[in-house]
C-alpha cells in the first residue's frame, strides 16, 4: 500500500506553498493567537482535507492562484472545529502531544478557534466566489449541527447506527465534501462534476471516520496519537458499539449499555465483546462501501495523476493503522 505522503506527492509543491500562507495569515498582532495557531497547526497531522481540494482542482483543470488561499482556509476551519471539540470532550492528548486547552486552558482554545474561523472567511472574500463562499458557511453549520448532534448521543446506549452515521457526515465528512467541491467550483468543473466532487469528499471523509471507530478498538496510542478507548471513556456510542448492541448476547448487551451510560467499564471486556460479535469487521466492511462510492464518483472526473491518487486514496482511507 501507498503512503499517504506517496498519494499526495502531486500536490507536495503546492502544501509547501499553502503551509506558507497559513503561517502569514497566523500572524496576528496578538501573541497567544499567533502562540496556539503555530501549536495546534505545527502538530502536523494528514492534511488530508486541504490536499483535496488541490487534488480536485488539479484533476480538473484550475489554472487559477487561489487554491492554496482555500486550502487554507479549509485546514483553518478544520483547526477550529479541533480546539473546539477537545475542550467539549475534555481531552488532553491529540496527534501524540497535549492538546492546546491542557497546555493553554479551555478559554484561550475556544477564542482562538473563534479567531480561525473567522480568519477563513475573511480570506474567502479574497476569492470572490459566491458559489463557494455558500459552500463553505453551509459546511461549517453543518459541522456545529454535528457536534450538537455527538454531544446528544454521549452516554445514550440506544443511538441508532443511522443516527451515528447523521453525525459522521455533519460532524466529520461535511468539510471533506466542502473541500472537494470547492476545488471543483475553483477549477470551473460542470455541475455534474461539481456534484461528483462533493460526493467523493462525503464518502470518503465518512470512510475515514468510520476506520477512525475501528481503529480506537485495535490500534495503539502511539501510532494514533491519542487515547485508545477514549471514544469509550467519554461514552460516545460509535459503530462497534452500536454493532455489538445490534447482535450481541444480553451480557454483551448490558455490558457495553454500562460503558456507554457510565464512560467506564473493562476495556479489555468491552474489546472481547466487540471482537466475538464481529463489530470491527462490520465497521471495516461499512466503511469500504463508503470508500466504493467515493471511487464511483470519480468516473465524472477526466484521466490524470491527481484522479489516480485520489482513487488510491480510498484503499488508503479503509487500509491505514493510524
Amino acid at each position: 500500500m501507498h503512503t499517504l505522503s506517496e498519494l499526495l506527492s502531486p500536490v507536495a509543491g503546492d502544501m509547501k506553498a499553502v503551509d506558507t500562507v497559513i503561517r502569514d495569515r497566523l500572524n496576528s498582532e496578538v501573541v497567544l493567537i499567533r502562540t496556539i495557531g503555530d501549536y495546534i497547526i505545527g502538530a502536523g497531522g494528514k492534511r488530508m482535507r486541504p490536499a483535496m481540494l488541490l487534488m480536485v482542482a488539479q484533476a480538473l483543470g484550475y489554472q487559477g492562484s487561489h487554491q492554496h488561499l482555500m486550502a487554507a482556509v479549509v485546514e483553518f476551519i478544520h483547526t477550529a472545529t479541533l480546539l473546539h471539540d477537545d475542550v467539549v470532550d475534555e481531552s488532553d492528548l491529540r496527534r501524540g502531544r497535549s492538546t492546546a486547552n491542557a497546555v493553554f486552558g479551555n478559554a484561550a482554545s475556544v477564542l482562538v478557534g473563534d479567531y480561525l474561523y473567522s480568519r477563513a472567511f475573511e480570506m474567502m472574500v479574497d476569492v470572490d466566489s459566491m458559489r463557494i463562499m455558500q459552500i463553505m458557511s453551509c459546511a461549517t453549520t453543518v459541522i456545529a449541527e454535528g457536534e450538537v448532534l455527538q454531544l446528544l448521543n454521549i452516554h445514550d446506549p440506544d443511538v441508532s447506527e443511522a443516527r451515528y452515521l447523521q453525525v459522521v457526515r455533519f460532524k466529520t465528512a461535511k468539510l471533506f465534501e466542502a473541500a472537494a467541491e470547492a476545488g471543483a467550483v475553483l477549477a470551473g468543473a460542470t455541475p455534474a462534476q461539481q456534484a461528483a466532487a462533493a460526493a467523493y469528499g462525503r464518502h470518503i471523509g465518512t470512510a475515514f471516520q468510520l476506520v477512525d471507530d475501528v481503529l480506537d478498538y485495535s490500534g495503539d496510542a502511539a501510532a494514533l496519537g491519542k487515547n485508545v478507548g477514549d471514544d469509550l471513556r467519554e461514552g460516545k456510542p460509535t459503530l462497534p458499539l452500536i454493532r455489538v448492541l445490534e447482535v450481541g448476547t444480553e451480557a454483551q448487551k448490558a455490558l457495553i449499555r454500562q460503558a456507554i451510560e457510565h464512560g467506564e467499564a473493562d476495556f479489555d471486556a468491552v474489546a472481547l465483546a466487540i471482537q466475538e460479535t464481529g463489530a470491527l469487521e462490520h465497521a471495516r466492511q461499512s466503511a469500504m462501501a463508503e470508500a466504493s462510492l467515493a471511487s464511483q464518483a470519480l468516473e465524472a472526473f477526466p484521466t490524470s495523476g491527481c484522479k489516480d491518487s485520489l482513487l488510491a486514496l480510498c484503499a488508503f482511507a479503509v487500509d491505514r493503522d493510524r
